[in-house]
């Protein structure tokens, strides 16, 4: 048998052990791992602790990192015969929470060309984004052998999400009871990039949901 059968027969037999389950749920654990790692900057970015020009040059390596985990996720699903969920919903949920990364960098970004100004809303919101990117990161680990553990999980992501809205609500009210100025148009433009960073958490949920549910039926 030549080296490319035997890898073949080798990867059938990872799939059918059901190996194959765990390698595409830790690429979808690692492509999380640099979501996080972006939201710890991006509150170090608002809080002063990291230059905002500094944080933009390292959210930059994140988003890359990020991407290369994604790459790999769809390289993955093409050679594996069984995945833990539907193909469509793990790219689905990969997509999800690539745009959640793609808006923190935004978000960093812009931080930057506004002159970094001081929005207090930002790190409640964003603390918000890191707990529910955590418990998305638990429901993850539970997919394959915990798989009944994942809904509470998931409702609990959503709610997370729910804070970033409200957070996001009382901040714009409190501006616009203000004077229009251009410090207002900065703060109101990063605080609607955070809310935008919530919604595309809430569509990780809807992403996971629906292929938990698709499970059931």
């Amino acid at each position: 048998m030549t080296g490319r059968r035997l890898r073949r027969v080798w990867r059938i037999v990872d799939d059918l052990a059901g190996r194959s389950h765990h390698r595409v749920v830790g690429i979808l654990l690692r492509q999380l791992e640099q979501n996080q790692e972006a939201v710890d900057l991006a509150i170090d970015v608002v809080t002063k602790a990291v230059p905002s020009a500094t944080g933009r040059a390292r959210m930059g390596d994140i988003e890359h990192a990020g991407d290369d985990h994604r790459r790999r996720l769809v390289v993955e699903l093409a050679a594996s015969l069984t995945t833990p969920i539907d193909r469509e919903d793990l790219f689905r949920l990969s997509r999800s929470i690539d745009d959640v990364l793609d808006n923190l960098r935004d978000f960093v970004r812009e931080n930057d060309l506004f002159g970094a100004p001081t929005v207090d809303a930002a790190v409640p919101a964003l603390i918000a984004v890191r707990e529910g990117l955590a418990l998305l990161r638990r429901a993850l680990q539970q997919l394959v052998d915990h798989p009944t553990d994942v809904a509470d999980l998931v409702l609990a992501v959503r709610k997370r999400a729910g804070v970033v809205r409200r957070v996001y609500q009382e901040a714009i009210g409190q501006l616009l009871a203000g004077d229009v100025t251009s410090e207002m148009l900065r703060q109101r433009e990063l605080l609607r990039r955070i809310d935008v960073v919530g919604l595309r958490l809430a569509e990780c949920c809807d992403a996971l949901a629906d292929a938990m549910l698709k499970r059931i039926i």
